[in-house]
């Protein structure tokens, strides 16, 4: 019975740690909800990608890649870069639980690895409890797959301008996750800088211009991240 009631505490407690990062999602989601529209997916068609990939990067890439019409493996490329960084989060992540924790607890909390949740979990002392993980799921996944539904549908019917103005907040929100870190790592700073300047370049060179936008876009992410992780590598003791 007392373990019984741990865990339903653990539960309970995930739920209440993880209500701000839901509505955080459910915000930022809307904005992607728009964008879908703009791709011309529909509400239902948001609903499911956004429950079954809970990233925020990775999805924005992928819903860009589909309006720039890619081909099935230049999206699968350019998700899986986006997205890399969640093998070795999880890696790391899996260090929490007790040993003797069941494998189908791990791969259902890999499912829902965000940088958010990840936080979160982390800084819990001792053993991860995954019912505490779960309740954390129960309120951030809702938010991010119905703010993306509902972004598309008032996508469809809010004003051309507003639409427009709203497809923006997006790219203010990678703005906001890049700029403060970018300001006091010169690595970032450069990488951030790189990715303009390689952009622009794909756009003007000739040759480059006529590649697709879904291979320009793994093209630079890879390379760029490739070069900065050898000439800056981030040391072990700041992990």
């Amino acid at each position: 019975m007392s373990e019984a009631i741990e865990q339903t505490n653990a539960f309970k407690r995930g739920v209440k740690d993880s209500i701000p990062v839901g509505l955080g999602y459910f915000a930022v989601s809307f904005a992607l909800g728009i964008t879908m529209k703009n791709a011309g997916l529909s509400a239902i068609q948001g609903l499911i990608i956004s429950f079954l990939n809970n990233a925020s990067a990775g999805e924005y890439a992928g819903v860009t890649m589909i309006a720039a019409q890619a081909t099935y493996i230049e999206t699968a490329l350019m998700v899986l870069a986006a997205n890399a960084r969640y093998l070795l989060m999880s890696t790391a992540f899996s260090q929490k639980f007790d040993e003797k924790t069941p494998m189908i607890h791990r791969w259902i909390v890999g499912f829902v690895l965000t940088d958010e949740l990840f936080a979160l979990g982390v800084r819990q002392k001792g053993s991860l409890d995954p019912k505490y993980y779960y309740g954390m799921m129960a309120i951030a996944m809702p938010g991010w797959a119905v703010g993306t539904m509902l972004g598309v549908i008032f996508g469809s019917i809010l004003p051309a301008r507003l639409v427009s103005a709203l497809s923006v907040a997006l790219f203010g929100m990678f703005l906001s996750v890049i700029i403060p870190s970018a300001r006091v790592n010169k690595a970032i700073r450069a990488v951030v800088i790189a990715g303009f300047i390689g952009s622009f370049l794909f756009t003007v060179v000739p040759g480059l211009n006529q590649l697709s936008e879904g291979v320009r876009t793994i093209l630079l992410t890879v390379v760029i991240a490739a070069i900065a992780a050898y000439v800056s590598p981030v040391k072990e003791e700041d992990l």
